[in-house]
């Protein structure tokens, strides 16, 4: 651990993200907080960037998972120590409980962060990766939850005053332009009146992976991918002439591939 400790917290929902701060700063007052996130996909960039000492990180984020953002940090930050933040989940707790990595349990406790903490600054780092790689595959074993709702089959986005109805099939990628989304086929390009990060829970995420802060593909449209000598990526598509950019922390998502 370093003199002046760093910290990332990504939690969607602002009032528990901004609790979860001020009892970090009020238990560890040396902590510095690098980076507070609203979503996995500015999580994983935010670690690959300042590569904090720890991270707390909420299991349940809109697109990227905590387990999902842990998975990549593996490589992207492996220093660093992950706490994960949860609601009642017995099959999580229980793996937790017997895999040496931390949690904490909503609401949070302030005994349970200070026991938390204390084990943060004795810990061995170097130990703390390989554990982590084994309670995430030991937790990817577990039966698939159900989902609340079906992954989305159409979209309705505009292109002028036209309304266009997309099938998700015919979708090559997903583009975020400020407040919009522009959504990507191969006979052009349309507008939707949602974000990203409203836009990924719906998404079947066997088929659309985030590989940058702004972009989603559907891997049946990608052609092929490259890495460059920094470790960042760019993946060429089948049925469009321009490529993506990868940022370097979604890079392992493709190493099957």
């Amino acid at each position: 651990m370093t003199d002046a400790p760093t910290c990332l917290v990504a939690e969607d929902e602002v009032l528990l993200r901004q609790s979860l701060v001020s009892e970090l700063q009020r238990a560890w007052p040396a902590l510095r907080i690098v980076a507070e996130c609203e979503d996995g996909a500015s999580a994983v960039e935010a670690l690959a960037e300042h590569q904090p000492d720890v991270a707390f990180l909420d299991i349940r984020m809109p697109g990227l998972s905590g387990l999902e953002v842990a998975a990549l940090a593996v490589e992207a930050s492996p220093l660093t120590q992950i706490v994960f933040v949860t609601a009642y989940d017995q099959y999580a707790l229980d793996a937790f409980e017997h895999g040496a990595i931390d949690y904490l349990l909503k609401p949070i406790q302030p005994d349970r962060l200070a026991a938390t903490l204390t084990r943060i600054q004795t810990r061995d780092v170097r130990h703390h990766a390989p554990m982590l790689a084994a309670l995430l595959e030991k937790l990817s074993a577990r039966p698939a939850a159900t989902q609340a709702a079906e992954p989305l089959t159409w979209l309705t986005a505009s292109t002028g005053r036209e309304t266009q109805l997309i099938l998700i099939d015919d979708v090559i990628y997903f583009q975020a332009e400020h407040k919009y989304t522009t959504v990507v086929t191969a006979n052009g390009e349309a507008l939707l009146r949602s974000s990203l990060r409203e836009l990924l829970p719906r998404l079947d995420g066997r088929c659309f992976k985030q590989i940058h802060r702004s972009t989603i593909v559907n891997l049946k449209a990608i052609a092929g991918i490259s890495r460059d000598d920094t470790g960042r990526g760019t993946v060429r598509l089948k049925q469009r002439s321009e490529t993506l950019s990868v940022s370097q922390p979604f890079m392992p998502l493709f190493k099957q591939m």
